[in-house]
């Protein structure tokens, strides 16, 4: 099973998206986690760990997303059953579109910038 790191390729291309326009909640954080590490399959301990948020919190707000059908059960591994981002899901694809949609705004002035660097030379 693949760990999150600092360096993992998802993580610069959406670094918290959904928490600048919605706020720094425990549902943010979940929904950030998940969209921004949507190939990828957690445990939910991984998932709270991963996203900082409680274990009691996990299985507050588990119910919520699993009645969306936000997460999807991928596999088990011993008792240890892992969680992904359901891609199928209409409003999974639509909060990934807007995180997406987040990053690339916040990445567009640091590209012009580039641009007109790369142009300058």
């Amino acid at each position: 099973m693949q760990k999150v790191s600092a360096n993992h390729e998802e993580d610069l291309v959406n670094p918290a998206a959904l928490r600048k326009i919605l706020g720094d909640s425990a549902m943010v954080r979940l929904l950030d986690f998940l969209t921004t590490n949507r190939r990828l399959d957690y445990s939910k301990t991984e998932i709270a760990k991963y996203s900082g948020i409680g274990w009691k919190t996990i299985f507050k707000l588990w119910p919520m997303l699993e009645k969306y059908n936000l997460v999807k059960l991928t596999r088990k591994v011993g008792r240890a059953k892992l969680y992904r981002l359901n891609i199928e899901s209409p409003i999974a694809k639509t909060l990934d579109r807007l995180a997406l949609q987040i990053a690339d705004f916040d990445n567009e002035p640091l590209i012009k910038k580039q641009i007109m660097q790369a142009a300058s030379q």
